[in-house]
């Protein structure tokens, strides 16, 4: 993928990320460690206890970065894919005898629009993030 283009998706995708981070996971992460503080305040619970406890402060928020990361993923497979798409085209028309300059505006189209229907993928991407965030408990 060109440059440019790669770095449009990275843009893109770390601002969807910072947000998601700033307004959601952020607030996971203050409630997990107050929720743990609570478990290791309690004396009386055994080691064992305590520690169970924590785990069930930290599922939340692991089942958010799960879902996050597994997300981030799918769209960077299809991405992948659609780039793949892209250079079986390139080789194909390289293969049928089209000069180089051909083949690489080819590919720089079909890589643009790549990059152009993911970029629009975002927002409906992190809605989809932001209601399973919000939904996670």
């Amino acid at each position: 993928m060109a440059e440019g283009q790669q770095a449009r998706v990275q843009a893109v995708v770390e601002d969807m990320v910072q947000s998601l981070e700033r307004d959601h996971i952020r607030k996971m992460q203050g409630r997990m460690f107050r929720c743990s503080a609570d478990c290791c305040d309690r004396s009386s619970d055994s080691m064992s206890q305590v520690h169970h406890c924590i785990e069930r402060c930290h599922a939340p928020l692991a089942k958010a970065q799960g879902l996050v990361t597994s997300e981030l993923e799918k769209f960077q497979d299809r991405l992948a894919r659609c780039t793949m798409h892209c250079n079986d085209k390139a080789k194909d028309l390289f293969d049928s005898g089209a000069k180089e300059p051909a083949v690489r505006a080819l590919m720089d189209r079909c890589v643009s629009s790549c990059v152009d229907d993911h970029v629009n993928l975002i927002p409906s991407m992190t809605r989809r993030l932001q209601e399973n965030l919000d939904s996670i408990e």
